[in-house]
């Protein structure tokens, strides 16, 4: 509910701040005096496009605030933005510069035109002209009869859609599976090809380089054994046992000879034999590796022959798949799941295909629930809607909705809803939008959301704001009177905030708010006042189009207020 509305440089309105209640709240004055800056200023809360024309002249800013109460359904998203709920209250915010720029306030956070409107609009709705528009279009019409149908049908239908929307998501899942299936034949077999071309080699891990190694050493045998020989000799003598050369081994042995027999005769020798005679060992167990190593090389033409053909067959997967053995492997293993992925789109197609027919039984079947409700609900509708409308001095007029069965199951059911109306006898129902007049409209929409929210009955009092703007143009008389009616018994479920010109629609309100202008002769300002007593008096008595100070229009007024129970 709007609790209150503050509005600052917008239009002619300088400054203005209006305290609501709930029930009935209505805004007259004069022509030209501004009242319908007060629904300016609320669609401008709803996201509603604001330029630099929207700015009072000569102001650098136009400011609209809207306190509401009874906020609990949009705190979760009031907090998401980063904003804050006080005392159980929003303060939504509104600014549009000279120079055209607008920004956006929800909770005292900054926030987009975009958010501000999705909430605004969960807490108010604004009947206007631009909802006349709306209602003549079919999915407006398909709302107002989803939403008369009620919660249950409310559930069923947020089902449909969650489902049709799953199957819009498998649908376009399945349709490039398919239209990918040659693309993927393609790639397995390529990948089948790979693997067998690599399963055939068998290569093992780093086994490329231990064969780069081992050719290595027999293509250089002849060199590496007489190397081999030169350090044998070296360390152990002549291989054949000749010649006078004992080799280091020999020598060092008679080395440690030596000292072993200085460290008979004295102790301080005792360090350096003991350090001769370790490395004494160490010494001939290198002369022995040396002449293991000699006596292990031999040629082998048959072994680098086969190892040639072995670096050969690896050489060919090394050209495709990889500059490595370890990268061939790797290749292999991202191509086996790979593979497996590809095999199972076929089986994910067939699953697919299955879980689709399942889908569109149950589709079938929720849409015809939807029908069924929708069939039933319209006649209701259509009944109620026209017991409202010729109270509205519209007893000959005719509406209907009219369902339309679909080509194939769309995301809201099996057909498109309209509505159709006929005003006079004889004449055909046809569409609402095409043939109602501006008045008929807006008598139309009045008397389906006076329906409505009858059916919505269980909803807390006051908890959406509803702003009617020129739901009495072209009306007045008795028809003015059945409409104030209605929008005071709209008023006992939501709050009502109506800008109206007829004194018999104001004459219902809760509470009376009049915008009176001034000028100073160079500038017109417009302000806002709540008027009771005899203040209303007049400003009804002004509205009859009488002399508001005369007994007689004051007593009409009177009279008025009495019909309405506002007396």
């Amino acid at each position: 509910m709007l609790v209150e509305l503050r509005i600052a440089d917008l239009g002619v309105i300088e400054t203005s701040t209006i305290e609501f209640g709930p029930g009935m709240t209505a805004v007259t004055g004069e022509t030209g005096a501004g009242k319908t800056m007060v629904v300016s200023s609320l669609g401008l809360l709803m996201g509603q496009r604001g330029d630099s024309g929207v700015v009072r002249h000569g102001s650098a800013r136009a400011l609209v605030e809207g306190r509401f109460a009874g906020v609990e359904q949009v705190s979760d998203r009031v907090d998401a933005a980063g904003g804050v709920v006080e005392d159980g209250e929003l303060l939504l915010a509104r600014q549009v510069s000279a120079s055209g720029r607008s920004r956006a306030f929800v909770g005292g956070a900054q926030s987009s035109i975009g958010n501000l409107s999705e909430l605004a609009g969960e807490l108010a709705t604004i009947h206007g002209q631009s909802e006349q528009v709306r209602l003549g279009s079919p999915e407006r019409q398909r709302e107002v009869l989803d939403r008369f149908c009620g919660a249950q049908h409310a559930r069923a239908l947020q089902a449909y859609r969650e489902d049709h929307e799953r199957r819009a998501r498998m649908r376009t899942e399945l349709d490039e599976l398919v239209t990918r299936a040659q693309e993927r034949a393609r790639e397995q077999d390529l990948l089948h090809f790979g693997l067998d071309e690599v399963a055939a080699v068998d290569p093992q891990p780093g086994e490329d380089e231990e064969l780069a190694q081992e050719a290595g050493r027999l293509q250089a045998v002849d060199d590496l054994r007489q190397l081999a020989e030169t350090a044998s000799t070296a360390l152990s003598g002549s291989v054949d046992g000749y010649g006078d050369a004992p080799g280091v081994v020999g020598a060092f042995g008679e080395a440690r000879k030596a000292m072993e027999q200085a460290e008979a005769l004295d102790p301080a020798a005792a360090p350096v034999a003991q350090q001769m005679r370790e490395a004494g060992f160490l010494l001939n167990e290198a002369a022995a590796q040396v002449a293991g190593y000699l006596a292990d090389l031999e040629a082998d033409p048959a072994r680098l022959e086969a190892i040639a053909e072995r670096r050969a067959a690896l050489a060919g997967l090394l050209r495709k798949y990889g500059s490595s053995i370890d990268e061939v492997l790797d290749w292999s293993r991202r191509s086996a799941a790979r593979l497996a992925e590809l095999t199972g789109s076929d089986e994910r197609i067939d699953q697919l295909r299955q879980e689709l027919q399942a889908l569109d039984a149950s589709l079938t079947e929720q849409a015809a629930a939807i029908t069924s409700r929708r069939t039933e609900g319209a006649e209701q509708l259509a009944t109620a809607v026209q017991a409202e409308l010729a109270a509205l001095a519209m007893p000959h007029a005719r509406l209907g909705f009219e369902l339309r069965p679909l080509d194939e199951l769309g995301p809201w059911g099996a057909e498109q809803v309209s509505l159709v109306f006929a005003a006079n006898p004889g004449s055909p129902p046809a569409p609402l939008g095409k043939v109602a007049s501006g008045g008929e409209l807006s008598r139309v929409r009045l008397a389906l959301e006076v329906v409505l929210v009858d059916a919505d009955a269980g909803e807390a009092p006051g908890a959406h704001t509803c702003v009617f703007d020129e739901v009495d143009a072209g009306v007045g008389g008795a028809v003015a009177v059945e409409i104030g009616r209605r929008l005071a018994r709209l008023a006992t479920h939501c709050q009502v905030i109506v800008v109206t010109h007829l004194a018999q629609v104001a004459a219902f309100a809760d509470a009376h708010h009049v915008v009176s202008k001034s000028t100073n002769g160079q500038v017109t300002t417009s302000g806002l006042r709540r008027v009771t007593g005899q203040e209303r008096l007049e400003e009804l008595a002004r509205m009859m189009g009488g002399i508001s100070s005369s007994e007689s229009s004051l007593a009409h007024a009177r009279e008025l207020l009495e019909a309405a129970g506002q007396a």
